[in-house]
């Protein structure tokens, strides 16, 4: 009786391996034949990979500040900022965002890591010839990146702002109970999610895939995840949505949504409190910004590192979501305390 229950048994663990480790459905290619079209302007880097972006604001060549936007999950290039032109122009602004791998019309890269994403940043600032110095913009899921910028490039930077930022529960450099409680404050199915992500991210695809259990509740619409100010944003992105939502994850959601979620809680290189200051001499400046309405981001972590690295200047916002940014007086606070010293 139990040779064949435990024949059974190892039949199932290996479809359930297989099925865990296949590699996922191969992405139609922006510009390959059958995939989408390209219809925005794009830079090739040295891997060959093809970084799609677009440009707004004053001329590169006129402006005194150069900022690159770092969009996050689920988003692209092509996400508004409410900043009126009255501020661009009196700051002389040029804003610089891209498609992050995988995203919109940008190449996927398997291989994507805290570090290869801070190059791809370095690597479009060159290609644009948009000058030795720029600042950098973060948001949610894009902050990341600029945790990579601070520690691989940041003799590039003028400046940078981690807006809402992205907090991985398993930093070393964390308290387990900080990390433990603040986790708990999330919905169950993020939780596990996370979880996965980190501990079986090549389980990662199957779990996303699977219709038994709940696994992000920002993609099962489970609008209990956004605050009562979120909920009004929302509202009023929905009566004049940006343009180009269609193509966010036309390339598929394996090398976009899923490996965003692999990347950014894989193992790190180094651990945020060990980032040293980039601006010895308050030539520029470093921000994080924290709605305390927040229901995605724990503000607990974020309060944490800025208070680790008192360089960095922390800034809560009552009455403010995770989607803070997409206020025009919360956007234009965080322009202004990055650009004006």
């Amino acid at each position: 009786m139990f040779a064949p229950i435990a024949v059974a048994l190892a039949v199932g663990l290996i479809g359930l391996a297989y099925q865990a480790l296949k590699p996922p459905p191969p992405s139609k290619l922006c510009g390959s034949p059958g995939g989408p079209p390209v219809t925005s302007p794009r830079i090739k880097l040295s891997d060959g990979r093809h970084v799609a972006y677009r440009e707004a604001g004053v001329p590169k060549e006129e402006a005194n500040h150069k900022i690159i936007i770092i969009h996050g999950f689920g988003s692209s290039k092509d996400l508004n900022l409410p900043v009126s032109q009255e501020l661009i122009e009196e700051l002389k602004i040029y804003f610089l965002s891209f498609d992050r791998p995988g995203y919109g019309e940008s190449d996927p890269h398997p291989l994507r890591t805290v570090k290869t994403e801070a190059c791809d940043v370095e690597q479009l600032a060159d290609k644009l010839q948009i000058g030795s110095k720029f600042y950098v913009i973060g948001i949610s899921m894009g902050a990341y990146p600029v945790y990579g910028c601070l520690k691989y490039i940041p003799q590039r930077l003028a400046g940078a702002s981690l807006v809402v930022p992205f907090v991985h529960y398993w930093w070393p450099c964390l308290p387990a109970n900080l990390s433990r409680e603040a986790l708990k404050r999330l919905p169950v199915e993020n939780q596990r999610t996370f979880r996965i992500a980190y501990y079986f991210p090549w389980l990662l695809n199957l779990w996303m895939s699977q219709k038994r259990f709940p696994t992000l509740s920002i993609m099962s619409g489970n609008m209990d995840i956004f605050s009562p100010p979120d909920l009004e944003i929302l509202k009023k992105l929905s009566e004049s949505p940006s343009e180009g939502q269609e193509k966010i994850l036309q390339q598929g959601i394996h090398e976009s949504l899923y490996r965003d979620l692999k990347t950014g809680y894989a193992k790190w290189e180094f651990d945020p409190t060990d980032l040293i200051n980039p601006f010895p001499d308050n030539e520029g400046s470093v921000h994080i910004w924290q709605g305390c309405e927040d229901r995605i981001i724990p503000s607990q972590i974020n309060q944490f590192i800025s208070e680790k690295l008192p360089w960095i200047q922390y800034h809560e916002v009552p009455d403010a979501g995770h989607l803070l940014i997409f206020e025009r007086k919360f956007c234009e606070a965080i322009i202004r305390a990055l650009l004006v010293r």
